[in-house]
Order: structure tokens, then C-alpha cells, then sequence
């Protein structure tokens, strides 16, 4: 393993500059439509139409995008993803600017903004390792710095923006994040190349989507990593629907203090993504989500007990410090052992299995909610989040872990998933975010 010391290239700083851009187009853009839509409609069904449109890609096209990915020069993608969204995100602004907007255009709108981001997303995951030369210290450095810029830009310094350019126009947000869009393509034009994966033998799209996928699930390792996502967003899911609600009538916090408390959340991912680094070289890769799994867990049952805000944004600060950990680690990892030329589908795999799991925890958020107390929800979800930390112990404990990064740096390119380790005590639990 390369040194933790080694220099990240000059081209992870345009790619970082890139990110930073785009990010802060898309925290005004995730802003700025939901805005939109209430100025055309106050119908509930239709608000959520265009939230959802955004996530369909994912669901519809998540293997199959990554297998296309695998097919296409990368740098390439990542370009001519982000031009063709800020052409895109003309249309409205001009039709905003004529008073031509309507419910239908803003969801086929963040339909396609969704698709751009599965294929950009998926190419920009298979890039970094080659750009760092597949090193697992440089990809936790790479993935903590663009993590926690991510949050920043997104979470901080989008929404409000989106918010105050909404006031001086419906069109000029979307305007924004079409420029934003622009820039981030120019400099990721100018990154350097990258090999090309090595073709595989000529087959259907299906079936190499197909191998993908199949890949990931023969794979105790990365089979781990996946399911940590999928239950997360079914546990954060089913919190996140009835947060407001708890935070309200059992807390006793107004709007102005809720949104604080999503801040708290916010500062604790930051903190996360900085120290990921650092709790890996410490512990382990394979400890160190352990670590952040349970934390996870922890947290989210302080948040169920929590007797007043100043607790609740404690346990938050709490799970988005763990959150923001794993979200740094467990990607730099699946860089770091998968191959090259499956890296697009493997990536897009976990994505549409944590995609997928989303819209149940909502439903199971809800439904807990209804049928039982509103901290209900908030106690089923950190029993699954526990559950899972036991039930993936040994699929992603540091033997496990090292095995398959001796293989990666044995053979280059792993070609087959790590060898079998013998089991051993499941005293580590696993991370999910």
C-alpha cells in the first residue's frame, strides 16, 4: 500500500474545483425546484411527482447505466453529462421567463437532471482510482476531501442560495446551476486520460449488467458495503419521515429551530468526512466502519430517548459524524478491490440497491408512526441499523478487508472477488450509511 504521505495529482484539483462548482449548483437547484412547483400548485401529490421524478433514474436505469459507463471513456461521460445539463436546465429558465412553467416540465426536468447525475455520478466513481493509481490511502484522502465539500456546498451554502435567487427570479436559479454545470464540464474536459478498461467479449448490454451485479452479490465484501447503504436508507428513511413531526410535538422545536437541528446533522458529517482518514489508518478499514456502525445505531436510539433539542442535536451531530466516516470509507474500499472494467456497474449496483430501499423506509416510517407512537419509527430504526451492524460483521471485518486489498495490489486489476477467509469471531459490526 502506498504511502498515506503520497501527494494527491494535479488533476484531483480540477476534479475537486469541479465538484466544488457543481455541488453548490446543486444544493440551489434541490432548493429552487421544489419552490417552483409551489408557485404552480399546492397539490400534495403533484409536489412530490417532481421530488420523485429525480430519483426514477436509479430505479429504471442503475445497472444498466453502469454498464453503459463501463462501455464509455469515463472523462468523456462526466463532461458531456454536465453540458447536456445546463442545456437542459435552459428550458425552464426560459419558459420560467415566459411564464411557461408547469408541473409536468419541472418533473421531466429533474427526471432527466437525475439521469445525467446517474451517469456522471457512476463515471466520476470509476475515474478517481485510476486518476490516484488505485491507492487506498490517496482514494480516503480523495473521497474525505470531496465528501466534505459535497456536504458543504449541498447541504450549507446551496439551499439558502437557492432560496435568496429564487426572490430575485424564477429563472435565475436555474440559470445558476446551468453555469454551474458549464464550468464543471470545461474542467473536467481538461483532466487528464485515463486508460481505457479492457473490452470484454462481445456481449449484450443485459447480460454484461447483468455480470455486474452478479459480481457484487458473490462478493462477501462488497456484498457488505452494499447492504450498509440499502438498510441505512430504510432505517434513515423511516426517521427522516417523521423527524419534523417529532421534533415538533415531542421536542418542541418551531421551523426555525428545526432546521438547526438539520444543520447539527449537517456539522457532524463534516466532522466525519474529515477524520475517515484517520480512524482507517488507526483501526482499520474493517474496525473503523464497525466503529461507525454502531455509532450510527447509538445515536439514533439517543435520538428516540432524547428528553429536549439540545439532546436530539447531539445524537444528530453524533450520526452525521459516523454517517460521514462511513460514506468516506466505504466507497475509497470498493474503489481500491473492484476491477477496472466492472467498476461502473458495481458502483451502480450498491447505488440502485440503496435507491431502491429508500422508498420503504418512508412507508415504514409512516406506517410505525400511525399505528404505534412517533418514537416508534425512531426505535425500529436504530434495532435494524444494530441488527445489520451484527447480521455483516464478518463480510467486511479488516481480515476480509486486507485479503481483498492484497489481492487488488497483487494482480493490478482483480479480475474475481477475494479469496475466502475463515471466519472468525463476529466481533466487528458494520457501518450503514
Amino acid at each position: 500500500m502506498t504511502s498515506s504521505i503520497s501527494k494527491l495529482p494535479a488533476g484531483f484539483g480540477r476534479l475537486w474545483t469541479a465538484q466544488t462548482v457543481s455541488s453548490l449548483g446543486d444544493g440551489v437547484s434541490h432548493a429552487a425546484l421544489p419552490l417552483l412547483a409551489l408557485t404552480l400548485t399546492r397539490d400534495p401529490m403533484a409536489l412530490a411527482v417532481v421530488t420523485a421524478a429525480g430519483t426514477l433514474p436509479w430505479l429504471l436505469f442503475g445497472v444498466l447505466g453502469g454498464a453503459l459507463v463501463d462501455r464509455w471513456d469515463r472523462r468523456r461521460t462526466m463532461w458531456v453529462m454536465d453540458a447536456a445539463r445546463a442545456v437542459l436546465l435552459a428550458i425552464p429558465a426560459a419558459a420560467a421567463a415566459l411564464d411557461g412553467l408547469s408541473i409536468p416540465l419541472l418533473a421531466a426536468v429533474a427526471f432527466l437532471l437525475g439521469l445525467g447525475g446517474l451517469f456522471f455520478d457512476t463515471a466520476a466513481t470509476a475515474y478517481l482510482p485510476e486518476l490516484l493509481g488505485r491507492d487506498p490511502a490517496l482514494l480516503e484522502r480523495a473521497n474525505s476531501r470531496l465528501r466534505g465539500t459535497q456536504t458543504a456546498m449541498s447541504g450549507f451554502a446551496g439551499p439558502p442560495a437557492g432560496s435568496a435567487l429564487l426572490a430575485l427570479g424564477r429563472s435565475v436559479p436555474l440559470l445558476t446551476d446551468a453555469v454551474s454545470f458549464l464550468l464543471s464540464a470545461l474542467l473536467v474536459r481538461s483532466l487528464p486520460a485515463t486508460p481505457r478498461p479492457v473490452p470484454e467479449a462481445r456481449e449484450s448490454l443485459l447480460r454484461q449488467a447483468r455480470a455486474g451485479a452478479s459480481y457484487v452479490f458473490r462478493d462477501r465484501l462488497l456484498l457488505g458495503l452494499a447492504l450498509r447503504p440499502a438498510v441505512g436508507n430504510i432505517a434513515f428513511l423511516a426517521v427522516e419521515t417523521v423527524l419534523a413531526l417529532f421534533a415538533h410535538d415531542r421536542l418542541g422545536i418551531d421551523t426555525y429551530g428545526f432546521g438547526l437541528l438539520l444543520t447539527a446533522e449537517a456539522t457532524g458529517g463534516l466532522l466525519g468526512a474529515g477524520i475517515a482518514s484517520r480512524l482507517g489508518r488507526r483501526l482499520g478499514t474493517g474496525t473503523a466502519l464497525t466503529c461507525t456502525a454502531a455509532v450510527e445505531g447509538l445515536a439514533i436510539l439517543g435520538l428516540a430517548a432524547a428528553p429536549n433539542p439540545y439532546a436530539a442535536g447531539l445524537a444528530l451531530a453524533v450520526c452525521g459524524a459516523a454517517m460521514g466516516a462511513t460514506m468516506v470509507l466505504g466507497p475509497s474500499l470498493r474503489q481500491a478491490v473492484v476491477p477496472p472494467r466492472l467498476m461502473g456497474r458495481v458502483a451502480s449496483t450498491s447505488r440502485m440497491l440503496a435507491m431502491c430501499a429508500a422508498p420503504l423506509g418512508a412507508f415504514v416510517g409512516g406506517w410505525l408512526a400511525t399505528g404505534y407512537d412517533i418514537r416508534t419509527p425512531l426505535y425500529a430504526a436504530a434495532g435494524l441499523l444494530l441488527a445489520m451492524t451484527a447480521v455483516t460483521a464478518s463480510m467486511t471485518n479488516n481480515r476480509r478487508v486486507e485479503a481483498a486489498l492484497r489481492t487488488a495490489s497483487a494482480t493490478g486489476t482483480p479480475d474475481h472477488p477475494a479469496p475466502e477467509e475463515p471466519e472468525e469471531p463476529a466481533r466487528e459490526s458494520a457501518a450503514i450509511v
